[in-house]
């Protein structure tokens, strides 16, 4: 049968989602793939649907017991035979499994990497004659990635042991040096490479800094996803059990999920964010691999990710049903100073710990631009983004910047005449001009630093501070409890060879559906309304908050400005071009009326 009858009559599609098509096509002619798709994007059809077409069983090698039971179920569901090895299994379950594969009437097998590698296991699969394998969230391969399991370096023989049997690579996450680690620890040089791209254009993606952490999360919650299913990630077991509590007594349904939970207690958990609607689970990275839920409606950061492959990737299981979903993030230094302590107490080679470093490094950098968020993610992954996206935060509402040339060099200067021994909170008491025991104890009253950072205040300083440190002119000596450090480019920017814009932090706004923020006294009401009640419509239509139309600062804007042809209005801040496009005339149309 084609594989486009295939994939309307077993898997009820009509069409292939972009990327899907051409792989099917090379796994089903016999070649090696390694193939990067967005979380979502339908890795698993492109090793099923092949799978229906060659004659033997496909082995699927994942990492998880949740996503190979929940793929196994779905597959079944549909009228085809698959199976799973796994330790979760009933005596009856592995013994129908075992039977189906001598009976030969197995089509897919999943199986995690350790039992692959069993002697029992590799020489039943020689035996029955295996057709195809498939390597799912091939990223755990690679040391430098995110997710890696020592398991999957065992899979280099794979092509050992099956040198002519096609095998396809599959991930969400992969970088440029992590993509050429699974080539090379699969064998898969002359594979044929399929990226499908990065982009989730239904999530909104928003950052901001941590004023009071729960508080921010509440007000995020109560204005936005009250009913709604989401994961909320945490750096630590005790945060995770602590954070799911709270949001229990707020009146969520929350459950909490990490490793050092009994196993009956995750599954039980896992099982109720699946099947029950509008639940919120609290966990560590060691959930989510493999969650299919299609109707998560936001995925919530407390603390800052290790890199931004662990960033997409999480956010990446927010909205994929397509519709709008949220990723929203809240971090602070000490996310940083904690984090860089957990990589210094590794077991990991230098090498590993300056990679790891470096991604650090990019995660943070995500964090503290000012320009498009979603063109930053995916360049990282080498994917270019012509235009702004208009659905994250820096487009839906551009951060104001300032010149903060002299500022940082008064903050590079004090680290350095201080030794580069202490932390924040002592630098900018000696640029304020501190007068307390500290300060005296150490003579640093008498430096020309002391008292030279008046014109900036505590909050300010520090904002400066975690700038400095997130562009990498600045680091955290961990070895000294975090006392800062310069580094060797900061170098031109205190020669006075470079300057710097710097973010002004500001607490968060979280959109309300009905706004609350005064007027200016130059804005008409009735056209404030008019504009209000356009954006309402839109909104209604499309079933997302009106911010996602446009923020009240927009249609203050409008109000003021008053544009009246489309050049004119694509300048008003936070009309990008799709936005242009898509709501210019409706807009233009409200303002001529109001004015006519």
């Amino acid at each position: 049968m084609p594989h486009t009858a295939l994939l309307r009559d077993v898997f009820g599609f009509d069409a292939f989602r972009p990327g899907q098509e051409d792989i099917v096509r090379a796994v089903t002619k016999g070649q090696n793939v390694l193939a990067i798709m967005p979380t979502g994007g339908g890795k698993s059809l492109c090793f099923q649907l092949p799978a229906l077409m060659r004659e033997g069983v496909t082995v699927v090698i994942s990492p998880l017991i949740a996503l190979m039971r929940d793929q196994v179920r779905a597959l079944q569901a549909v009228g085809v035979s698959a199976g799973a090895l796994t330790s979760g299994n009933t005596p009856e379950e592995t013994d129908a499994v075992w039977e189906a594969l001598e009976q030969g009437t197995l089509k897919l097998l999943y199986i995690a990497p350790e039992r692959l590698a069993a002697g029992s296991s590799l020489g039943m699969l020689r035996r029955v004659g295996v057709s195809m394998i498939a390597v799912d969230e091939a990223h755990c391969v690679s040391q430098w990635g995110h997710d890696f399991r020592a398991d999957y370096l065992k899979l280099s023989l794979l092509h050992e042991l099956f040198p002519e049997i096609p095998r396809i690579a599959l991930t969400a996450t992969a970088d440029a040096r992590t993509r050429t680690e699974i080539i090379s620890r699969l064998q898969l040089e002359e594979a044929g490479q399929f990226i499908a791209g990065f982009d989730r254009p239904n999530i909104c993606y928003r950052i901001a800094l941590k004023h009071n952490a729960k508080q921010q999360f509440l007000k995020f919650l109560k204005d936005e996803h009250a009913n709604d299913a989401g994961i909320v990630y945490c750096l630590s077991r005790k945060k995770t059990e602590d954070i799911a509590h709270w949001l229990q007594v707020q009146g969520f349904n929350a459950l909490p999920y990490h490793a050092g939970l009994p196993a009956e207690t995750r599954a039980d958990h896992q099982s109720k964010f699946l099947r029950d609607e509008g639940v919120i689970i609290v966990a560590t990275i060691a959930f989510g691999m493999g969650i299919d839920k299609p109707d998560v409606r936001f995925v919530a950061h407390l603390d800052l990710p290790k890199t931004i492959e662990s960033y997409y990737q999480e956010t990446g299981r927010a909205g994929r049903d397509g519709e709008p979903a949220d990723a929203w993030m809240i971090y602070g230094l000490q996310d940083v100073i904690k984090l860089r302590q957990m990589m210094e107490g590794s077991d990991g080679s230098e090498e590993h710990k300056r990679a790891e470093q470096h991604r650090l490094n990019a995660m943070l950098g995500l964090c503290e631009i000012t320009s498009c968020r979603r063109q930053a993610l995916l360049g990282y992954f080498d994917d270019e983004m012509e235009h702004a996206c208009g659905n994250c935060d820096c487009c839906l509402e551009p951060p104001q910047t300032w010149d903060g040339t002299e500022a940082a060099r008064k903050a590079l200067s004090v680290t350095y005449r201080t030794n580069q021994r202490f932390g924040v909170n002592h630098l900018i008491d000696v640029l304020r001009g501190a007068e307390n025991d500290k300060v005296f104890q150490f003579d640093h009253h008498r430096l020309a630093s002391h008292g030279i950072g008046q014109e900036l205040d505590n909050n300010q300083w520090r904002s400066v501070f975690r700038q400095l440190v997130a562009r990498g002119y600045l680091s955290v000596d961990l070895e000294r409890f975090g006392a800062l450090r310069l580094e060797e480019s900061c170098r031109p920017l205190l020669r006075g060879e470079e300057t710097i814009q710097l973010r002004v932090d500001v607490k968060q706004k979280t959109a309300k559906r009905q706004t609350k923020t005064p007027l200016a006294a130059d804005v008409d009401v009735a056209l404030w309304e008019a504009l209000r009640e356009c954006r309402r419509q839109f909104a209604e239509d499309k079933g997302v908050p009106p911010y996602v139309i446009f923020h009240d600062s927009a249609l203050q804007e409008m109000c003021v400005n008053l544009p009246q042809d489309m050049n004119a209005f694509g300048m008003v801040s936070g009309v990008g071009e799709r936005k242009l496009e898509k709501y210019g005339p409706a807009f233009l149309r409200v303002i001529t009326d109001h004015l006519a």
